[in-house]
C-alpha cells in the first residue's frame, strides 16, 4: 500500500516511519524543554502521545496539502492571485489540524473538546501554519525539478530529431547529384557508344536499387559501403575506360566499422571530376583503410589532381567534400576529420577519421575483396 504525493508513491510503512520519526523528535525535544526550564515533568509516553497527536495529524493532511499546492501553485514571477488563494487556504488547513488534534486529544485527557481546541490554536497554530507552507514548498520543488527534467528530456529529443533532419537533408542532396552527373555521362556517351552507355544504364539500375534498399539508418558498416561503391566505380570504369583503374586497400578488421552511409562516393566523384574529369592522362583512384587506436582511418587518393594553395582549396572541391564534413560534425562533433592532402609525386588524398565502432550486418551482405 502507498501514500501519494503529487506524482510521487512513498510506500506506506516508510511514510509513516517518516512522521513517526518527527513526532519521536518533537516529544524528546518537549520534554528536555521542561527539564531544562525545570517545569513539571511528565513521563515520556505523554510527550510522545501529545507530538503524535500532532504530527500524525499532518500524516493524513500532507497528501491533501500537496493536492493544493498542485491546484493553485505560485510561480516565479509571483502571482498575485496564486498568493491570495494559498494565504487561506494554509490558514483553513492549519485550522482543520488543530480541530482533528483536539478532538483525538479529548480521548485521552480530561478537559473537554473546547479546551483542548483552544491550547492546540495557543500551543500548535504557528507550528503548523509553518508546517503546511514547509509542506507547500517541498511539493513545489519536486514540481520544478519534474518540469526541469521533463523538459530537458523535450529539449534533447528534438536536438536530436533536428539533427536527424539535417543529416537527411545532407544525403539527400547527395543522390540527385550523383544521378545528375551519371545521367550526363551516359547522354554523351549514346552517340559515341551504345553499348557502353546501356552498360552504365544497368549498373546505374543496381546501384539505384541498392539505394532503395539499403538500410535507412545514418550508418552502415564499411563492408556495404564499399559494395555499394563498387556499383558506382562499375558506372566510371564503364565511362572512362582504361583511363581510370581502382585499387583498395581495405584492412579485415575495418570491414565490420560504421561509417555513415554514402560517405564514400561523393568522395571519389570529386577526385574522379578534378582528376581525368579535368585533365588529359589516365588515373588511378585508390582507397585504404586502417585502424589507428579507437579510430577508423580511410584515405581516398587520386594520382591526376592538385590542390590550389591556400585555405580556399577544401571548399573548391564540390558540394561532395563540403556535404562530407557538414554530416561529420553532426554525427561525431569533434571526434571525426576531413583532411585535404597533396601527395607525392602528384595527387591528392582525402583523408577521413572516425571514431571506431562497430556495427551488426545481415548474414546475406555481401563480401568484399581487399588488397
Amino acid at each position: 500500500m502507498k501514500v501519494r504525493l503529487g506524482t510521487t508513491d512513498i510506500g506506506l510503512a516508510q511514510y509513516i516511519g517518516l512522521w513517526t520519526t518527527v513526532a519521536v523528535v518533537f516529544g524528546v525535544q518537549g520534554m528536555l524543554r521542561d527539564i531544562m526550564a525545570d517545569h513539571h515533568v511528565w513521563p515520556l509516553w505523554d510527550y510522545l502521545r501529545w507530538a503524535m497527536i500532532q504530527w500524525y495529524t499532518w500524516a493524513a493532511l500532507a497528501p491533501w496539502v500537496f493536492r493544493l499546492a498542485a491546484t493553485y501553485p505560485i510561480r516565479a514571477p509571483l502571482r498575485l492571485r496564486g498568493l491570495g488563494r494559498q494565504l487561506p487556504l494554509s490558514l483553513g488547513v492549519t485550522l482543520l489540524g488543530m480541530v482533528i488534534g483536539a478532538f483525538v486529544s479529548t480521548a485521552f485527557e480530561p478537559s473537554d473538546f473546547f479546551q483542548q481546541l483552544w491550547f492546540f490554536i495557543g500551543q500548535h497554530f504557528a507550528l503548523g501554519l509553518l508546517t503546511y507552507w514547509m509542506l507547500f514548498a517541498i511539493q513545489q520543488a519536486m514540481a520544478f525539478h519534474e518540469e526541469k527534467s521533463r523538459r530537458e528530456v523535450e529539449a534533447n529529443r528534438l536536438a536530436a530529431e533536428l539533427a536527424q533532419s539535417r543529416l537527411q537533408a545532407l544525403k539527400s542532396q547527395l543522390q540527385p547529384h550523383f544521378l545528375f552527373n551519371t545521367l550526363h555521362a551516359i547522354a554523351t556517351l549514346l552517340d559515341e557508344d551504345t553499348l557502353s552507355a546501356e552498360d552504365m544504364l544497368l549498373r546505374l539500375s543496381d546501384l539505384l536499387r541498392a539505394f532503395l534498399e539499403d538500410y535507412d539508418g545514418q550508418e552502415i558498416s564499411l563492408r556495404r559501403e564499399l559494395v555499394l561503391l563498387d556499383l558506382y566505380l562499375g558506372i566510371q570504369r564503364v565511362r572512362f575506360k582504361d583511363r581510370l583503374t581502382t585499387q583498395i586497400y581495405v584492412s579485415p578488421d575495418t570491414l565490420q566499422g560504421a561509417v555513415p552511409s554514402l560517405i564514400l562516393q561523393p568522395i571519389v566523384e570529386n577526385a574522379i571530376r578534378h582528376g581525368i574529369g579535368e585533365r588529359v592522362g589516365s588515373d588511378c583512384i585508390e582507397i585504404e583503410s586502417r585502424r589507428e587506436g579507437d579510430s577508423l582511418c580511410i584515405d581516398v587518393r587520386n594520382r591526376n589532381s592538385t590542390l590550389e594553395p591556400g585555405p580556399a582549396s577544401s571548399s573548391g572541391h564540390g558540394i561532395g567534400l563540403s556535404n562530407t564534413v557538414l554530416r561529420l560534425r553532426e554525427l561525431y562533433g569533434d571526434a571525426a576529420q576531413v583532411r585535404l592532402e597533396m601527395i607525392w609525386p602528384q595527387g591528392v588524398v582525402c583523408r577521413l577519421r572516425l571514431p571506431f565502432h562497430e556495427i551488426e550486418e545481415p548474414d546475406e551482405a555481401p563480401e568484399v575483396a581487399t588488397a
